[in-house]
């Protein structure tokens, strides 16, 4: 008997493999999860040695267009540390150990859109913050961002390009953990 909801009977609901092995779903199925359920992610608060914040032009949706925080989705049944170093290769070009790392804070993203630019529905992430410095990043990739620069918090916060989400992580002078009041 062919499961139900499935093309082609009993073949699962995955398209091709992920940049750590797991299973991607497809668009369709992503849309859905995206509609009823919050994502999990790491913010990476990126600090040079002046203390500044590197932020990046956002290429996709949600915030697209905005200077954000590197970042990135934490996969199903991926390991916090794995995925950490997954999402620092691929938005940094560097591995970076998630124990190496201060950890801000958790915080709640609420975006009116989502990444397929499908109507009628946002996006919902609970963000573990990272604060990441001491390290030389000499290429950054730009398949998620088109450019880089680095900001200080009173920057960030004067700048209506900056995200209001990225600004949640300059208050305060980036030293105290600010836990986001939902929408």
């Amino acid at each position: 008997m062919a499961a139900r909801g499935y093309e082609g009977g009993l073949r699962p609901p995955f398209s091709f493999s992920g940049p750590s092995g797991f299973q991607v779903l497809p668009r369709e199925t992503f849309d859905l999860v995206v509609r009823h359920t919050p994502l999990v992610s790491f913010d990476l608060l990126v600090r040079d040695a002046q203390g500044r914040l590197l932020v990046g032009r956002r290429v996709n949706r949600p915030a697209q267009g905005a200077w954000f925080v590197p970042g990135g989705r934490i996969e199903k049944d991926e390991r916090l540390a794995a995925a950490f170093r997954r999402i620092t290769r691929a938005e940094l070009g560097v591995e970076i150990e998630l124990a190496t790392t201060r950890f801000v804070g958790y915080f709640e993203h609420h975006y009116p859109d989502n990444r397929s630019g499908v109507h009628g529905f946002g996006t919902h992430y609970v963000v573990l913050a990272h604060e990441i410095a001491g390290h030389s990043l000499e290429s950054l990739p730009t398949d998620q961002h088109a450019a880089y620069r680095w900001v200080s918090d009173a920057e960030a916060l004067a700048d209506p390009d900056v995200h209001e989400n990225t600004k949640a992580y300059c208050k305060h002078g980036g030293s105290t953990a600010v836990v986001s009041k939902g929408r």
